[in-house]
């Protein structure tokens, strides 16, 4: 298995379903975020944005020079979240995952790998950690909270 980096958006959607655990259930142990994403989360959750997890399974990676000066560059297209989640992705050689379509985009360009959401809740279909009924549930759960999906049923993916 390779490792992940998960910007804000992944991470809140999974927070609104009420479910975060389900990350580590389908991507594993090698599972990462940054500092700036934590505050981000943490902040969300003290506002009452988003619901309130323990987030003590996910690793938070800080940062060394060569992440803060890809993160710089990377800021004239994307927020300080997503830089920050990218270039660490980039200098790692991790699959980064963003709802963000820019920050896909940026990825991509750079030759990151990227999913999300969606492809976290198709992966435990096919695991079978969740029926696709549950994904849908969940979906429907994260879609109600601000979640912009291209679809409203896993089902259609499969």
């Amino acid at each position: 298995m390779g490792c992940y980096v998960l910007d804000t958006t992944v991470l809140s959607n999974f927070a609104h379903a009420r479910r975060p655990l389900l990350i580590r259930t389908a991507l594993g142990e090698n599972v990462f975020t940054t500092p700036v994403v934590m505050a981000e989360l943490a902040q969300g959750m003290d506002m009452g944005y988003v619901p309130a997890c323990k987030w003590d399974w996910l690793d938070v990676l800080k940062p060394d020079e060569r992440i803060r000066r890809m993160a710089d560059e990377l800021r004239r297209v994307v927020d300080r979240r997503e830089a920050e989640s990218l270039a660490a992705a980039l200098v790692r050689g991790c699959v980064f995952l963003s709802d963000d379509f820019a920050a896909r985009e940026l990825a991509k360009h750079h030759g990151v790998k990227v999913s999300g959401t969606l492809g976290v809740l198709i992966k435990l279909v096919k695991l079978n950690a969740l029926p696709i009924s549950e994904a849908d549930t969940l979906l429907a759960k994260m879609i109600e909270k601000g979640y912009r999906s291209p679809v409203t049923t896993i089902f259609e993916l499969f």
